[in-house]
């Protein structure tokens, strides 16, 4: 295997970002590799860049992260590690700047709306950016005391910026799931604790479909832990699903709920079979 593959991982968004701190709790060992948007860390993982890519999917007090469902669907690379990181917001602002002094923030729109409490009590203006630590890097470049950036303390320290406010998340158990993508899939004991399957489906247009696509975890008693529809780009007819279910596709059980999934929709791809993070409550 490439060496300098196998010891690389990609996130998205500038050094500093939640992604590489959670890279680095997740994968001490491996090299961290910074990209300007999410497919861009798609292609380091297909173009063998990177072994690994490290993407949230969904937050406990904002919810899913827009378009990762689709970029999930449309590429080659499978799902091989769950991993719940805790964030802790900081707001961060030019050294000689006091909370009074700030009028607007800066941030990444899920960590806006992580905040949105902090935010509204103290009037200030939300101003959405491509990632934390990049607003961090902004309010530098700006100069100017009446703007702040909501990022990580790694960011702050990065940039020379000070915390004027900590963990100001709503919520004091604010956890990001991410999921690690690998351009090879995963294959874990099906015996060996919890074991999730992640698919994509698309039901196909008939009454009642969502329904009966279903009827067979019920019957076979497998336990869905996520279910969360989306419409996929401007069609407005069918809606794709993304369901995560307790159990491997080798035990008899899942898999005739999978063939029943099967039968009453146009398209299911598993995305991918993997442990459950430690984290998860059961």
């Amino acid at each position: 295997m490439n060496k300098l593959k196998s010891n690389n991982i990609a996130f998205q968004g500038q050094p500093g970002a939640y992604s590489e701190m959670a890279c680095v709790e997740a994968f001490p060992e491996m090299q961290t590799v910074p990209c300007e948007n999410f497919e861009d860390a798609f292609e380091a993982v297909l173009n063998g860049t990177t072994k690994y890519a490290m993407i949230p999917i969904e937050n406990s007090r904002a919810g899913r992260v827009a378009d990762i469902h689709n970029l999930l669907k449309d590429s080659n690379l499978h799902i091989v590690k769950e991993f719940f990181y805790r964030v802790n917001h900081q707001l961060l602002g030019l050294e000689g700047a006091s909370i009074s002094d700030i009028v607007s923030v800066c941030s990444h729109n899920q960590a806006l709306s992580q905040c949105r409490n902090f935010i509204n009590k103290n009037n200030l203006s939300p101003i959405i950016m491509g990632d934390t630590a990049g607003s961090a890097a902004y309010i530098v470049k700006n100069n100017d005391i009446k703007y702040a950036a909501i990022a990580s303390s790694l960011a702050g320290n990065i940039h020379g910026l000070k915390i004027l406010s900590s963990d100001i998340q709503d919520s004091e158990n604010n956890i990001t799931r991410f999921v690690v993508l690998s351009a090879e899939s995963n294959d874990p004991d099906p015996d060996d604790g919890l074991i999730i399957t992640s698919c994509i489906f698309t039901l196909r247009n008939i009454p009642a479909s969502l329904y009966k696509a279903l009827g067979g975890f019920a019957t076979n008693r497998v336990n869905i832990l996520k279910l969360e529809s989306y419409m996929p780009g401007d069609n407005f007819t069918s809606a794709q699903f993304y369901i995560d279910i307790e159990g491997h596709p080798a035990n008899s059980s899942l898999k005739m709920a999978l063939e029943e999934l099967g039968y009453f929709s146009r398209e299911v791809r598993i995305l991918g079979v993997y442990k459950g993070d430690i984290n998860r409550e059961r």
